[in-house]
């Protein structure tokens, strides 16, 4: 058997588990990990300004790939730094694998300089948090890694590695090594013909998908199953792009903050719901009293302990989605069984063409709805969108279409500020290869934005481009000192000044552009003009729009008190 130094045998390992590119910063106690990643080769690393970028930056990556990203960080600080991408990838299910360095083991407990513990730290927010105690054992912890990142519900892993063990030689040869099995979790047959027989007894079911729908890579599945049944279908936020959103079948999402009126209205009147991949977040329910109502649930979920967590179902599931999907239609086939439910199909396109919220406001400063108008006429199914937490989330849910499944990349449940701006920087990097003329587009708040702006640098470095449209509805506070009114008229001379921190000049900066839009026929020139500047430029592109600085989204309590702010079309 070949020797190498083990860091080499952890690079072969990552190349054979698909990993072309990792993000991170190097550091002491990293280094022999980065010198096997340039003798081996075959892995691009891209330098971030902050290790939670790294964290951001793979989990990006691997939503689009659908693979384990990989962040990469020194010891101590580096370490901390990464929790919080941690708990977003735990919190999203995203497969990913933190490599930390470490102090010499002979420190670890003499209070070494950067000598925190960081396994301890990390398994909370981890699937599996190791530290590597023998050189030798290193690729086989890491194959355990990949494996446990992505079998199951997926998650993130950390594995840690003191400096003196990641210098030592071992035995290995690549040629005989391969990744470790992943067992696919299967359905209980009777379970799967006990579903298909309450689906075919309802008068009006929904399929509902979540984000498991996604990560399964079983969006073609539910549609083939919908469509054969002619069954509507609503999503969850995470589930967003799992099906057609021009889809007759489509019926909207359902929810408290990110849903249509037709989508709650859908869901109140309809009988039973085959949920799919979903968790059935308290986002999405509201109060589970009316949320349950007298319906029926079917509850599909690859983790066991999912089932009844929120609420007991009428029936449970536990399986992998695409599994479950495929052997329900091959029942319905083998059936040859329909669904009566043409009347019911017909009432939810009544609903969904009558049902819905105006966009069309010309109103200065602009409404939000309209930044979402433009965004669905400019951009076409193709483009993939990134977006995180606040008020434009909660838009982004109610108004933004999206047609196909990892165009639409969301952090559902911990809602880190700033994290658009470095996964739209990993989600380009995982388009190199398939798809590198495709665009990406982040949607920002003007918070957000700055929280984490240093990764625009590197976006610029690397050339990588990607328009941001930001939501900015803080361009008031200098405006108030000098105790100008809000319903100021917006045809006075306006200056830069006026709007507090300049986030144009920001993106200068960083070698970006950008350009601010105060009025909403503006948008859509100032649009097309991003998208044609981050391709010649081949760097990030600012769109910063001014918006209402005091507007509420439609929200409520519960789905069926949702109260709405603005006048709804007809009205």
């Amino acid at each position: 058997m070949p020797q190498m130094p083990a860091m080499n045998a952890v690079v072969e390992v990552l190349k054979d588990e698909g990993v072309d590119t990792a993000f991170g910063c190097p550091g002491a106690a990293i280094l022999p990990l980065y010198k096997a990643m340039e003798q081996v080769g075959g892995i691009e690393h891209l330098i971030v300004r902050h290790e939670e970028g790294a964290t951001h930056m793979a989990d990006g990556w691997s939503r689009t790939t659908g693979k384990v990203g990989v962040a990469i960080g020194t010891s101590g600080p580096a370490g901390t730094n990464m929790i919080t991408g941690l708990y977003t990838a735990i919190a999203d299910s995203v497969p990913m694998v933190c490599i930390t360095g470490q102090q010499r083991t002979d420190l670890l407990d003499k209070e070494g300089f950067q000598a925190v513990d960081i396994v301890e730290i990390a398994k909370p927010v981890t699937k599996w948090a190791v530290q590597i105690k023998e050189a030798a054992t290193a690729p086989w912890v890491f194959r355990e890694a990949f494996r446990i990142a992505q079998e199951g519900r997926p998650g993130p892993v950390l594995v840690d590695i003191p400096l003196d063990v990641a210098q030592q030689m071992i035995e290995y040869d690549a040629a005989l090594d391969a990744p470790l099995q992943r067992n696919t979790v299967l359905p209980h047959r009777p379970r799967v013909e006990r579903a298909l027989d309450m689906l075919l007894e309802a008068e009006r079911p929904l399929l509902l998908a979540g984000g498991g729908v996604i990560t399964a890579d079983a969006s073609d599945d539910l549609r083939a199953l919908a469509e054969y049944l002619q069954v509507p279908v609503q999503v969850t936020l995470m589930g967003k792009g799992s099906f057609d959103e021009d889809s007759p079948l489509y019926s909207g999402m359902t929810g408290v903050q990110t849903s249509q009126r037709y989508g709650n209205a859908s869901f109140l009147e309809s009988d039973l719901v085959l949920a799919v991949g979903a968790r059935f977040a308290d986002r999405h329910t509201g109060q589970i009293d009316v949320y349950r109502g007298e319906r029926r649930f079917i509850h599909v979920d690859i983790e066991a302990t999912q089932i009844g967590r929120v609420f007991e179902p009428d029936l449970g599931v536990v399986s992998d989605a695409r599994v479950f999907l495929r052997e329900i239609l091959a029942e319905a086939k083998r059936r040859n069984a329909t669904a009566q439910v043409g009347a019911w199909r017909e009432r939810v396109v009544e609903l969904r063409s009558t049902m819905t919220r105006r966009e069309d406001f010309d109103a200065t400063p602009v409404k939000a709805p309209r930044v979402y108008k433009e965004i669905n006429e400019v951009f076409d199914e193709d483009t993939y969108f990134v977006t995180a937490i606040g008020l434009y989330q909660i838009w982004g849910g109610q108004h933004q279409k999206a047609h196909k499944p990892r165009h639409y990349q969301i952090c559902g449940q911990a809602g880190p500020l700033g994290w658009e701006i470095p996964a739209a920087i990993g989600v380009k990097k995982a388009l190199k290869d398939t798809e590198p003329d495709a665009e990406v587009v982040g949607v920002v708040g003007d918070y957000s934005f700055q929280y984490m702006v240093e990764e625009l640098a590197v976006a610029a470095q690397y050339d990588v481009p990607y328009v941001l449209i930001m939501l900015n509805n803080e361009y008031l506070g200098l405006i108030r000192q000098a105790e100008i009114p809000f319903d100021m008229n917006f045809e006075v001379d306006i200056h830069y000044d006026d709007f507090g921190t300049d986030n144009v000049k920001i993106m200068e900066a960083y070698g970006c552009s950008g350009r601010r839009v105060i009025d909403p026929a503006e948008v859509r020139d100032a649009l097309e003009w991003a998208r044609k500047e981050a391709r010649n430029t081949s760097r990030p592109v600012l769109v910063e729009i001014m918006i209402e600085r005091e507007a509420n989204t439609p929200h409520g309590p519960s789905i069926d008190a949702v109260k709405e702010f603005e006048p709804l079309p007809g009205a």
